[in-house]
């Protein structure tokens, strides 16, 4: 890949180099600026696995609950899998026509994907398939870059088909998680019309490392009038990224001992994001878990203790592809 950019380039600044002298003449200066809007919707075309949700693996999974023996199995299970790459695009590009055949643009986009389902597990009761648990999380991706890119056209004064390629350099993005779980569970001690239930909202935001990654499109432009061209392209982008920390940003927890046979409430114990800890609030992403980490050691209830409370804790990077396939529309004005 490297060599083929490499070649590229300098092929590209040869022609610049030769073809600058008569191109100056071609096209008067008052045509060589210019500035593009357009919108688009992107479809995935590299899915995979998802990444885990705190303790939850990217699964949707069906457990059955037997009262009578207190065991809970799996009827059914199956990976979550897709990509961050499906959702809406729009931009702002700043253009350069270095003659009539070779332009520079710069485009700012902002991006965001469509909410993905990554872990779901339901609990029902055997026999009359009562539901008694729940857990579901869905995360949606929310991003900024910058695009420079190199544009080839014939030329044409009509109807002009185009190619264009360059980078991707992310500058700012998160990935949202909201996670949803609500549990019944029975209360030692008691009757078994007593239960324990729980609930649970918590909203997390993972930051990315600094990556950058690939653009590619093919398209063209009509003219609409002197100095509005109306434009279609396809595009391919490619932007893997890695996880660098996450947030818990908001998080409710109430659990309430309810009789459900004359539904009086016997307690009630809440939990927000100031109760918890230092390790369960941040989280810092590493290549390695060794015996130096700050993982968890074990759980009271909903708590999750951890080596270090006190500190953030630690678990291993997770990937993402926010690149896609997709339709971009919009308008060029060629700049006075």
């Amino acid at each position: 890949m490297k060599r083929v950019l490499t070649s590229t380039a300098i092929a590209v600044l040869i022609f610049l180099l030769f073809d600058s002298t008569g191109s100056a003449q071609e096209r008067p200066a008052a045509n060589r600026f210019y500035l593009k809007a357009a919108g688009g919707y992107f479809f995935s075309v590299s899915p995979g696995q998802f990444p885990d949700v705190g303790p939850y693996p990217p699964r949707d999974q069906h457990d059955v609950f037997d009262p009578l023996s207190g065991e809970t199995t799996t009827q059914s299970e199956k990976v979550l899998t897709g990509s961050y790459g499906e959702g809406f695009r729009g931009g702002i590009s700043f253009g350069y026509n270095f003659n009539r055949y070779v332009a520079l643009e710069a485009t700012i986009n902002y991006y965001q994907s469509r909410k993905n389902l990554m872990t779901r597990n339901i609990t029902t009761v055997e026999g009359p398939g009562t539901e008694v648990g729940r857990i579901q999380s869905d995360g949606h991706v929310k991003a900024i870059d910058i695009a420079p890119s190199i544009v080839f056209n014939p030329g044409f004064e009509g109807f002009n088909p185009y190619m264009r390629f360059g980078f991707v350099v992310p500058v700012w993005g998160r990935l949202f998680i909201e996670t949803d779980a609500n549990r019944n569970t029975p209360v030692p001690g008691q009757v078994s019309t007593v239960v324990a239930q729980t609930a649970i909202q918590r909203e997390e935001e993972i930051k990315p490392n600094p990556t950058f990654g690939f653009q590619g499109a093919l398209g063209a432009a009509y003219p609409l009038s002197a100095n509005f061209d109306l434009f279609l392209e396809a595009e391919y982008r490619n932007v893997p990224v890695r996880s660098k920390e996450k947030d818990i940003t908001e998080y409710s927890e109430q659990t309430r001992v309810i009789n459900t046979s004359n539904g009086q409430e016997l307690n009630s114990q809440r939990r927000g994001l100031s109760d918890l800890s230092v390790a369960e609030r941040n989280t810092r992403y590493v290549e390695t878990l060794d015996q130096h980490s700050n993982t968890p050691t074990g759980t009271t209830g909903t708590v999750t203790h951890y080596k270090n409370d006190n500190a953030p804790s630690n678990d291993l990077k997770s990937y993402i592809n926010i690149g896609g396939l997709g339709l971009n529309l919009g308008i060029r004005l060629r700049l006075p």
